[in-house]
């Protein structure tokens, strides 16, 4: 018997890194999870596959969150495959892509984030989670800088975040909470490569500042814990980088 037995989860941007290590840790747990893609179904069936493999339960759902029907879909996939929603990991961001527009990394991080909480609230019962996974670049932009290429994102993070802060009333009066894990560089992540192709050595430079930088199978495991931890609404989890703690 897991912690979350008869809990059903969403985790956005789960066909690889760590969204799949998340969805494969909470369905570990006892936990039915919609495994979320946007273009890439035959790397989310691969997870939905790993996760049966290991007696789980689990379903692929292809969403854009950025389109006005996505994040309805994946609340539609829960309801219908597991009953409903009692955890949500808002896992998926991005903006460091090229051509999908200079407002992408707002829709993704920002509105994305919010629409898809708006629609998921709906149908959640008292005592859910909403688990909203960022970084330190993110968190602290407003305090210290981080590599221009990288800032664009950094404050489109920080903007979603900001707004889903602003919920959280509306979210406890429904018995809903919603807590933050920030992180920070994670070794393996697209981001962490994109950056390191735009600004060589970036990833070295930060594993030398920050002493050592948690892998994506570690970081996941924090992600995961923040489903059930006795923490209350608007914690912010830190996991690594304890220079950006004293700033």
């Amino acid at each position: 018997m897991g912690q979350l037995d008869g809990k059903a989860a969403i985790v956005t941007g789960s066909s690889r890194g760590i969204g799949a290590e998340v969805a494969k840790l909470l369905a570990g747990d006892g936990a039915a999870v919609v495994v979320n893609y946007r273009q890439k179904a035959p790397r989310a069936n691969k997870v939905v596959a790993g996760i049966e493999a290991a007696g789980g339960r689990a379903v692929a759902v292809g969403a854009d969150l950025t389109s006005p029907e996505g994040p309805a879909a994946l609340v539609e996939a829960a309801r219908e495959s597991f009953g409903g929603v009692d955890i949500l990991v808002l896992n998926a961001s991005g903006g460091m892509e090229t051509g999908l527009g200079e407002d992408y990394a707002l829709k993704l991080n920002r509105d994305a984030q919010v629409n898809m909480l708006t629609a998921a609230a709906e149908v959640m019962k008292p005592g859910s989670r909403v688990v909203f996974v960022t970084s330190h670049q993110a968190h602290f932009i407003n305090s210290v800088p981080t590599m221009p290429e990288y800032e664009p994102v950094a404050r489109s993070k920080r903007a979603g975040e900001d707004a889903l802060r602003a919920m959280i009333p509306a979210l406890e009066e429904k018995g809903i909470s919603l807590v933050v894990v920030s992180g920070d560089m994670i070794e393996g992540t697209v981001t962490a490569t994109l950056l390191d192709r735009a600004n060589p050595g970036a990833i070295e430079a930060r594993r030398e500042e920050a002493g050592r930088l948690y892998s994506v199978e570690e970081f996941a495991a924090e992600v995961a814990r923040m489903a059930l931890a006795d923490v209350p609404a608007g914690h912010t989890e830190y996991i690594g980088g304890q220079d950006y703690l004293g700033a």
